[in-house]
């Protein structure tokens, strides 16, 4: 049997989605009448058509049935313990505690370097700070998990103090038990769940939130022309399996956040059409969190533009990803895009 995929798309913002929205006119996403839609562009292995949300009722049995199943995941969000989601988008703020990160590696990794950045996040809008002590840039090797440790432990303890919400970027389960002792509120593993077989163990135990990412590969490789039937099918369909596996694991709470992984064993095309397309995901049901800033697809696009912080690109793929409905932006210039955000918005209401 055919496999139907629903994507809600031809969004409004502002004024324009709440006018819409009081007239019947539009569909709010997730309940926010600042942001609705009022098409949905339904996507199988051989072929897409758009359909308005009014001409639901006249397709067919099945589609029909899919498309409400849909809709109730696109109108209704999961909720994250102790973040509110309400207060969109939020801003997970990058510290890289280590010396070869792709873009800010060996500029924080000290305790007090890190503390003042944290601090200063908070300050201009963070929500959430992303701890990572292991760097997975593209052609990255692992490390051992005590140097990992060693990295993060100290700042995770300093940071706490600042009673902000903690995410701990890592791979490794030993990792995750030790900083969620510590107060760590979310899992960043960039693996997907897959390189450690012990994270599920953890994740049911903790009953902590957690980030599904989608990488193809290793950090190591996953760049050597990667592959896909269909890259927005493919990695819905990774996120549905994974998602069933969890359950049949026994985790059975919504605390969920789902990321596609831009750049992480995709090429341009296929970055580009995840970031597009990115409202597909919002049909599973569960807030999706993107990290664009200063990512290589920027310098692919802009060409000779290019610049080293790659701020320009940075802002306006996670403007435009906001407008999309994405809940969580994972940034560096936390300032910078937290500006701009702020002039779209008024600019909009």
């Amino acid at each position: 049997m055919e496999k139907y995929y629903t994507r809600a798309c031809n969004f409004y913002y502002g004024k324009q989605s709440k006018l819409k929205v009081k007239n019947k006119l539009s569909i709010p996403l997730h309940g926010n009448k600042s942001i609705s839609f009022d098409n949905l562009e339904v996507i199988t292995r051989k072929y897409n058509k758009i359909i308005h949300i009014k001409d639901i009722n006249f397709q067919n049995k099945n589609l029909k049935k899919k498309i409400k199943k849909d809709l109730k995941l696109i109108t209704n969000l999961k909720k994250i313990k102790n973040l509110n989601l309400n207060y969109f988008p939020l801003l997970m703020g990058v510290i890289n505690l280590t010396p070869d990160s792709f873009s800010d590696g060996g500029k924080y990794n000290n305790v007090n370097k890190a503390y003042e950045h944290a601090k200063n996040f908070i300050k201009k809008g963070s929500k959430i700070i992303d701890i990572g002590g292991e760097s997975t840039r593209p052609g990255s090797k692992e490390i051992k998990k005590e140097i990992e440790w060693k990295r993060i432990s100290k700042t995770i303890k300093k940071i706490k103090k600042l009673n902000t919400f903690i995410s701990i970027d890592t791979r490794k389960s030993w990792i995750m038990e030790k900083g969620i002792n510590q107060g760590a509120n979310l899992i960043n593993d960039v693996s997907g769940l897959n390189y450690d077989l012990n994270t599920i163990n953890i994740l049911k135990k903790t009953k902590i939130p957690f980030v599904i990412h989608h990488m193809k590969g290793t950090p190591k490789n996953m760049q050597k022309n990667p592959k896909y039937k269909n890259v927005i099918l493919d990695i819905y369909d990774f996120f549905e399996k994974k998602i069933n596996q969890i359950r049949k694991k026994g985790i059975k709470h919504n605390n969920i956040i789902l990321d596609p992984g831009i750049g992480f064993g995709k090429n341009l095309k296929h970055n580009i059409t995840l970031i597009s397309k990115i409202s597909i995901f919002h049909s599973l049901g569960f807030p999706i969190l993107l990290g664009l800033s200063r990512k290589r697809f920027i310098k692919d696009i802009s060409g000779k533009n290019d610049s080293k912080e790659r701020l320009g690109g940075t802002i306006s793929s996670n403007l435009f990803a906001m407008t999309q409905g994405v809940q969580i932006l994972r940034v560096h210039d936390i300032n910078e895009v937290n500006q701009s955000i702020k002039v779209y918005k008024s600019l909009n209401l």
